[in-house]
């Protein structure tokens, strides 16, 4: 064995690899009823000199918006989700005080509008929410258990936070979370490639967006 093979066998990456082979590598699939959910695409992220204000989540919004025309032509549920308080900031609890920025996520305010390059269709549902997860404090598994919806298709972001706090419940509710990488943004890389790691390694499958539309194009 080379000096350098040995130097890789310690590295973290490939005792990462290591100890998670045969153990967090397992795939769950896609099921047989999908929805499309496209979490807190809003102008806060997109908008260049805002606080929030993340280039990688462009490019997601423009990833994204090939999925939503062929959704709705297959007749697969598409469902929004926004951040939004009452002015008090009452309802955002301990959320608002350790993110004070999320205090202007109110109506009205041009930043908490879902982005223009991803309108809501008339059939679309749009989910007001006011904390990381799609699901807390929402009707959201409730109105996909009443579609008999099995897979879950999450876009939006960020990675690191309302992704992956979706990526957690949707499996605890039984839903088979499929995320297509490209479709998904964050602040800082880093922490978008360790979420996605940590998504694809417990919590449902990371996949090439050409796979979900092959799956989207198939017999549904």
């Amino acid at each position: 064995m080379t000096e350098a093979e040995q130097t890789d066998l310690g590295s973290p990456s490939s005792v990462l690899r290591q100890n998670y082979e045969g153990v967090f590598d397992g795939r769950i699939g896609f099921g047989t009823k999908p929805a499309l959910l496209v979490v807190d695409f809003i102008n806060a992220y997109t908008t260049p000199g805002s606080p929030l204000y993340a280039p990688a989540v462009v490019t997601a919004v423009t990833e994204t918006a090939d999925l939503l025309p062929l959704a709705r032509q297959k007749g697969v549920p598409v469902i929004y989700t926004r951040v939004i308080y009452n002015r008090s900031g009452l309802d955002g609890g301990i959320f608002v005080q350790k993110v004070p920025i999320l205090r202007r996520m109110v109506e009205g305010e041009p930043l908490a509008d879902i982005v223009p390059e991803l309108p809501p269709a008339p059939d679309d549902v749009v989910i007001n929410k006011q904390y990381a997860s799609a699901f807390f404090g929402t009707a959201l598994a409730a109105m996909l258990t009443s579609l008999g919806v099995d897979t879950l298709i999450l876009t939006g972001c960020s990675t690191s936070g309302c992704i992956r706090a979706t990526a957690v419940d949707g499996m605890q509710h039984g839903f088979r979370v499929i995320v297509p990488r490209e479709c998904v943004g964050d602040r800082h890389p880093a922490p978008h490639e360790a979420n996605l790691f940590d998504i694809d390694s417990k919590y449902g499958d990371v996949v090439a967006k050409a796979e979900v539309i092959a799956y989207l194009q198939a017999d549904l």
